[in-house]
């Protein structure tokens, strides 16, 4: 026989930021069969981060943890100007995400600034 695990997935839409107003980001939590956090985002009309004041180099996403402080999951990947996305898998279980604009990408807490933030 197969045992078939489903998981709830769980989705949000990130408030308008005023720093990039026309985009459009939402994000999707599920956990897999590991205990794992998978965390889907996709961002529609993002504007490119070096165009904005102040500018950077990437959007990082943070996830603030429950036992462990705030994690950074990676980097929006801007695949053109309609569309970034992210999909990464974390061991931490989460309840908030952010993003911010950076200028390095490995960063362990976050320096630029905040676009968006939601609860999930």
């Amino acid at each position: 026989s197969i045992l078939v695990l489903n998981s709830c997935a769980t989705s949000a839409t990130f408030p308008i930021s005023s720093i990039v107003p026309a985009a459009d980001i939402s994000a999707k939590k599920k956990t897999d069969s590991n205990k794992n956090i998978i965390l889907e985002i996709t961002a529609r009309n993002l504007a490119n981060p070096n165009r904005l004041k102040p500018s950077g180099n990437n959007y990082s996403v943070w996830i603030v943890t429950e036992e462990h402080g705030i994690k950074n999951v990676g980097q929006l990947r801007i695949d053109n100007a309609e569309k970034s996305t992210l999909k990464t898998v974390t061991p931490f279980d989460f309840k908030e995400l952010f993003i911010t604009v950076e200028n390095q990408g490995d960063l362990k807490t976050p320096t630029g600034t905040e676009i968006s933030r939601t609860k999930i």
